[in-house]
């Protein structure tokens, strides 16, 4: 039987290039994704579910389709995440940081909680959370998004530790700046915050890295499929960042 993976937002950006890399691994590929349209243009082969990762209902409900169809996951990729607001935190609403905390913190929350009991069941299995740069480094503008993904390392690193008795692992990647069209919102917002153009933002965050360049979604599934493998059977509660080496978080271009 096929090493099982599930990938939250899996059907574009970083999580479509997990599913890849797992399917060329040889996985089954089960991905959840709240964008219904960009789900249909997955590969026909993997699953597919339509759920919002913040709604408790939908997560219990897609686990136990999991398990009644697969029996049980090997590998968890908690990869859903939104931006948030770029703004000052005064200018921060509290409905706009708790939209940023629900998805980015409590849905990473909710697919460990009924993930774990299939892979203490099991004697194994790896959870990968996806944090940020931001759960690194203070970034001026982006407090919801920095605050979730701060504390997703923590929920990662409680994880370990609650499963290592278990057999099972989980690990945090801390991508950098990704090209696509994701990073490209995340530009143009804070652009208009800094009264910036986007390309000297753009500018700014390669430079604020020791190799001078953003990273591809492909490296993060790189990275994804190691920490699930057997290969990293001994990697626990490690906080790894694929980014081109960050050594200024808030450069000035």
């Amino acid at each position: 039987m096929n090493r099982r993976v599930l990938i939250t937002a899996g059907a574009t950006g970083i999580g479509r290039a997990m599913g890849e890399a797992f399917d060329a691994a040889g996985y089954d590929i089960w991905v959840s994704d709240l964008d219904a349209r960009a789900l249909g243009g997955v590969p026909a082969h993997w699953r597919r579910g339509h759920v919002d990762v913040s709604d408790e209902a939908q997560m219990a409900a897609m686990f136990a389709e999991i398990k009644a169809d697969w029996g049980g996951l090997d590998v968890l990729c908690a990869n859903a995440g939104v931006a948030g607001p770029t703004a000052r935190i005064e200018d921060v609403a509290l409905e706009d940081w708790r939209a940023c905390v629900s998805v980015n913190l409590e849905g990473a929350f909710l697919a460990a909680k009924y993930a774990v009991p299939m892979m203490k069941a099991a004697g194994s299995g790896s959870i990968i959370v996806t944090s940020s740069t931001a759960g690194q480094h203070g970034y001026p503008n982006r407090a919801p998004y920095c605050a979730a993904k701060w504390a997703v390392i923590g929920l990662a690193k409680t994880l370990a530790m609650e499963l290592g008795p278990h057999g099972a692992r989980c690990n945090v990647i801390c991508p950098g700046a990704v090209e696509g069209e994701r990073m490209e919102g995340v530009l143009q917002r804070e652009a208009a915050a800094k009264g910036m153009s986007r390309d000297q933002v753009y500018a700014g965050y390669a430079s604020g890295t020791s190799m001078g360049r953003f990273v591809e979604a492909s490296d993060i599934g790189a990275m994804a499929v190691f920490l699930g493998s057997e290969a990293a059977r001994l990697v626990s509660g490690q906080v790894i960042a694929v980014d081109g080496h960050t050594v200024n978080p808030d450069p000035k271009p």
